[in-house]
């Protein structure tokens, strides 16, 4: 079977902009001469500069999300947007437009759902040091806690199937999105892959918007909030171990006490130990429980997964008209 080219799918390019009014317009244009067939929009984040007007002079469609926070905005995307195929990358240039054809063409061929830009020297020039150990630290966290599907999980240049968006639920606020979207993947076990581009530096005059310690912080935490959800046995299985561990220090010099005297002159040291044993069951009876429930979650979202129709299906060529909501050509 022939499979679709990207000129005879309905491709929307997503852009998240903050504070990006002297690239963002560069980087419409490339996208249009990239993708012709494409809808591009802007989703402006509460800039304060002239983000917006920038890109609607470019010929992008822009729609403002007042919550601040990229999760927010990617929520509101995925929302709002219908396409065959949908490509999402960050208004600062650093990811280039002539890339987009081959993460379609790639998303295509291998059949996947999504399919990431991974960022080609990133580790040795992100911007600042911070970054760059973040980035390092994150992707190794990952593979521990989830797997190896991923190489670069803080990537933001992705291509994606309608299948993937619209089964995503995007519950977190900010920079770590990119982080749920790998989780989510991993967890249905949905056909992934990689292609490594080239990442650019910012221009002159364009600051990073990610704080090397807040952010890094918020990632630690959906690192914690997502294994609770998708991990739960793993997750209390270890605090309970913990737990066991801290109750038998305590436990074990009282036994001993006991066996050779037959005598417990330290009880609350023994009642500590006790307590402590009792809530370690608790926390393995909870990871049972939990592990239970998350794989009854993961099974209704990977059949809400299946029920939506699948990329290599032949899709309808590109409208040029203007219909409410959408347009082929931005003005």
């Amino acid at each position: 079977m022939r499979e679709p080219g990207p000129e005879s799918l309905d491709v929307a390019v997503l852009l998240p902009c903050y504070n990006e009014a002297g690239t963002i317009g560069a980087v419409v244009r490339s996208f249009r001469e990239t993708l012709p067939q494409a809808r591009i929009y802007v989703y402006d984040n509460n800039s304060t500069d002239s983000t917006a007007l920038t890109a609607m002079l470019a010929g992008a469609t822009v729609v403002r999300e007042r919550r601040q926070g990229k999760g927010h905005v990617v929520r509101r995307m995925f929302c709002d947007i219908d396409a065959d195929v949908y490509i999402m990358a960050d208004g600062d240039g650093t990811y280039a437009p002539e890339d987009a054809e081959e993460l379609i063409r790639t998303l295509v061929t291998e059949r996947c759902d999504m399919v990431v830009g991974t960022r080609r020297g990133v580790h040795a020039d992100a911007g600042r040091q911070g970054h760059a150990f973040g980035n390092r630290l994150f992707n190794q966290l990952y593979r521990i806690l989830f797997g190896n599907d991923f190489t670069d999980i803080l990537s933001g240049y992705r291509a994606f199937s309608r299948r993937f968006v619209k089964s995503f639920p995007a519950v977190s606020a900010g920079f770590e999105i990119e982080t749920e979207m790998s989780v989510h993947a991993s967890r249905l076990k949905l056909p992934v892959c990689e292609l490594e581009l080239d990442y650019g530096r910012r221009p002159e005059g364009s600051h990073s918007k990610l704080s090397t310690f807040k952010d890094g912080a918020k990632i630690l935490w959906m690192f914690a909030m997502l294994m609770k959800e998708t991990r739960p046995f793993a997750f209390f299985g270890t605090i309970s171990a913990a737990i066991m561990a801290a109750s038998l220090v305590f436990m074990i010099p009282v036994l001993i006490e006991f066996f050779t005297t037959g005598l417990v002159s330290r009880m609350p040291t023994w009642v500590a130990a006790m307590a402590l044993m009792m809530m370690s069951f608790l926390s393995f009876t909870a990871a049972l429980i939990l592990d239970s429930v998350a794989r009854s979650r993961a099974e209704q979202l990977r059949i809400h997964y299946m029920n939506l129709p699948a990329l290599t299906r032949s899709p309808a060529p590109v409208r040029a008209v203007e219909t409410p909501g959408r347009r082929a050509d931005a003005a």
